[in-house]
């Protein structure tokens, strides 16, 4: 294990990336949960996370930058007006952003709680520029009695081209439905499909959310967290689950590929992203003993057809950076 970072070297140069910095984590010590991460059309990093308070100031849903993965520079809230239908209560999160070259437009998908509903919402809000501010399409997506439509991720099938939903919690299978092609609403005749089941009885699985996929290698990869992920009683985790199609039915790997340890308490709720040398990179959060939930990042070692993090922990020495052309 000690040759990765020699070979992520290799790999850079030959990729035509000089040569990259280290850091240890975690990349933004603030509190910043839920971090979704998006490489934009103007070459930066750009990650969202659940909403936090900024010295008195709530802010929505907020935003980070970074040429690198590693330096954050803290822009503000990227979805400074609250929608209309959820102005009054102050439950926002799990913010996912993805571009839509076709109509140069930015659409984040995130959870809300309504003003006239006991349940929770997926909801959409669009912007031209990926810092924000987004503003909300003026309805819900979807709804529900409890927390089972919360934490949406957007995914572009590359397979069949569908335009793809994930989402799930409350105890709830996580499910996924096709987008309409505006991406604003589902698509018409379509219905929501189970791709994930929670297991009472299993670590981590009698609650499963923060649903992530990627496809690499004709495989996908759904990334998700399980059971309580914040507050004093914190039990969290990140595992993986893999299916030669993007509606399944998904093969979850035995164990858990991130798990607390020492240093830190309850990591999950992750995003995937590719440096230029191909390596993907995790970000997610952790807890180190206060209740703020830390921004991570780590390297992902794919070992016999599994995406792995290296000892199954979040890491707390010194690392090699992503490689990535300045």
């Amino acid at each position: 294990m000690r040759l990765l970072p020699v070979i992520a070297l290799f790999l850079a140069s030959c990729a035509g990336v000089p040569p990259v910095a280290e850091y240890v984590n975690p990349v933004l010590d603030r509190d910043f949960p839920d971090p979704a991460v998006l490489r934009a059309a103007d070459g930066n990093f750009y990650v969202y996370a659940t909403q936090s308070m900024r010295g008195d100031q709530v802010l929505n849903i907020q935003v980070a930058r970074s040429r690198d993965l590693v330096r954050w520079e803290h822009l503000g809230d990227a979805l400074p007006a609250k929608p209309s239908w959820a102005g009054q209560n102050q439950n926002i999160w799990a913010p996912h952003v993805i571009y839509d070259s076709a109509r140069r437009s930015y659409i984040m998908y995130y959870s809300a709680e309504p003003d006239k509903a006991k349940g929770k919402c997926l909801a959409v809000a669009t912007s031209a520029v990926a810092s924000g501010p987004f503003v909300d399409s003026g309805e819900p997506l979807l709804c529900g009695d409890g927390i089972e439509h919360i934490d949406p991720m957007a995914f572009d099938d590359p397979k069949t081209g569908k335009r793809l939903l994930y989402w799930g919690s409350g105890s709830r299978p996580i499910r996924v439905r096709e987008l309409a092609p505006d991406r604003l609403r589902f698509a018409p005749g379509s219905e929501a499909r189970e791709v994930l089941r929670p297991e009472p009885g299993r670590a981590y699985h009698s609650l499963i959310e923060g649903a992530w996929t990627i496809y690499r290698g004709g495989t996908y990869y759904l990334f998700y967290s399980g059971d309580r992920c914040c507050g004093s009683k914190a039990s969290y985790a990140l595992m993986v689950a893999r299916s030669n199609d993007a509606f399944g039915p998904f093969e979850k790997f035995a164990g858990t590929i991130l798990e607390k340890n020492a240093h830190w308490l309850a990591p999950g709720h992750n995003s995937v992203i590719a440096d230029d040398a191909g390596t993907d990179w995790i970000l997610y959060h952790a807890m180190r003993g206060a209740p703020e939930r830390l921004l991570l990042l780590d390297r992902i070692e794919y070992r016999d057809g599994w995406p792995r993090v290296k000892d199954d922990q979040p890491s707390v020495s010194r690392q090699i950076a992503p490689a990535l052309r300045r």
